[in-house]
C-alpha cells in the first residue's frame, strides 16, 4: 500500500524542485546577456587606447620633424645676424684713415664736463668752467717741447731763479708713462737752463724716495705720470703752491695710435689729478693749463 500523503509530498518537492532549477535557468539567461555586453566594451576601450597611443605616436613623430627645422631656421637667423653686424672701429682704425688734430682747450674742457657730468650737480659742474685766460696756446703740431715752452713761457729765466720752494714744482709735465717721461725730459735741455728737472713715475723708483728728493732739493720741473703725480699730492709729497704751468702731453700718441685720455686707467688717474687742485687754481688765475 503506498500512502497518498507520501506520494503527494514527493510530488510537491520535485515541482518545487523543476521550478527552481527553471528559475535557476532564467536567472542565468538573464545574467548572461547582461555580462555579455560587459565584455564588449573592455574591447573598445582596448582598442580606443590603441587608437589613441597611436594618434600620439604620429603627433610625436610630426613634431620631432618640425623641431629640427626650427632650429635650422634660428641657426640661419643667428649666422645672418652675425654677418649683419658690422666691427666697431677702434681708435687705431680711425686715426689710421685720418690725419691727426692738434688738440684745444675745448678738447680738454668736453672731457671734463663728460666725465663730472653723473659725478657733480649742475651748478657743481659750472664751476668747473674753464675761461680761456686759464689756457696756454695749443701746440699746432709744429713745435718741439722746448720751442713750444718757449713760447708760452717767454719769462722763464726769471721765473725759475724766483723758486726757492721745496716739495713743489713751476712746471709741471704730463704724460702716459714712464718712457714718455724720460723722453721729454732729454728734450728740455734747450729749455731748461739751470733750472732742475725730476722724474715722477712709478717706474722703478718707490714714491717714500721721490717725496724724500722734494724735501732736500729745489726742483722746478716735474714730468710724471697722472698715477703717481696724484699719489705724491695726496700724500702731501708735492703741493701745488709755487705751481704756475701745466703742460698736458696731449697729441702724442703710443704705438697703438692712443693719446693719454685715450687710455681708460690713465684717464682715470687724469681727471682724479685735475680734481685735486689744478682746476681751483685755474679758476683762481694762479694756474694756466697748456696742451702740447
Amino acid at each position: 500500500m503506498i500512502c497518498l500523503r507520501c506520494v503527494n509530498t514527493c510530488v510537491w518537492v520535485n515541482t518545487e524542485n523543476n521550478y527552481d532549477a527553471a528559475e535557476e535557468e532564467e536567472t542565468q539567461q538573464e545574467k548572461e546577456p547582461t555580462e555579455k555586453p560587459k565584455a564588449k566594451p573592455e574591447k573598445r576601450k582596448s582598442v580606443t587606447e590603441k587608437t589613441v597611443k597611436a594618434k600620439k605616436k604620429k603627433k610625436n613623430e610630426q613634431k620631432e620633424c618640425v623641431v629640427p627645422q626650427i632650429k635650422e631656421t634660428e641657426g640661419e637667423k643667428s649666422t645672418e645676424h652675425k654677418k649683419k653686424r658690422k666691427k666697431k672701429k677702434t681708435i687705431t682704425d680711425v686715426l689710421s684713415s685720418s690725419e691727426p688734430k692738434p688738440g684745444c682747450p675745448a678738447d680738454l674742457q668736453n672731457l671734463v664736463t663728460q666725465y663730472f657730468s653723473d659725478k657733480l650737480s649742475v651748478i657743481e659742474q659750472e664751476e668747473l668752467k674753464l675761461q680761456e685766460s686759464g689756457f696756454l696756446s695749443s701746440n699746432d703740431l709744429t713745435h718741439t717741447l722746448s720751442s713750444y715752452l718757449k713760447q708760452v713761457c717767454p719769462k722763464w729765466s726769471k721765473i725759475q731763479k724766483q723758486h726757492t720752494e721745496k716739495s713743489s714744482v713751476v712746471l709741471l709735465i704730463v704724460c702716459s708713462s714712464a718712457l714718455r717721461a724720460i723722453e721729454l725730459i732729454k728734450q728740455l735741455t734747450a729749455f731748461k737752463g739751470e733750472a732742475k728737472a725730476i722724474k715722477l713715475f712709478a717706474k722703478h723708483i718707490k714714491i717714500e724716495e721721490q717725496v724724500k728728493l722734494l724735501q732736500k732739493g729745489v726742483f722746478h720741473i716735474g714730468v710724471g705720470t697722472p698715477g703717481r703725480l696724484g699719489a705724491l699730492i695726496e700724500k702731501e709729497g708735492l703741493n701745488l703752491q709755487a705751481l704756475r704751468y701745466v703742460v698736458l702731453d696731449w697729441n702724442w700718441r703710443d704705438q697703438k695710435l692712443r693719446r693719454m685720455v685715450d687710455i681708460p686707467e690713465i684717464k682715470l688717474d687724469f681727471m682724479k689729478l685735475l680734481e685735486s687742485g689744478i682746476l681751483k687754481g685755474c679758476k683762481e688765475d694762479k694756474v694756466k693749463i697748456g696742451l702740447f
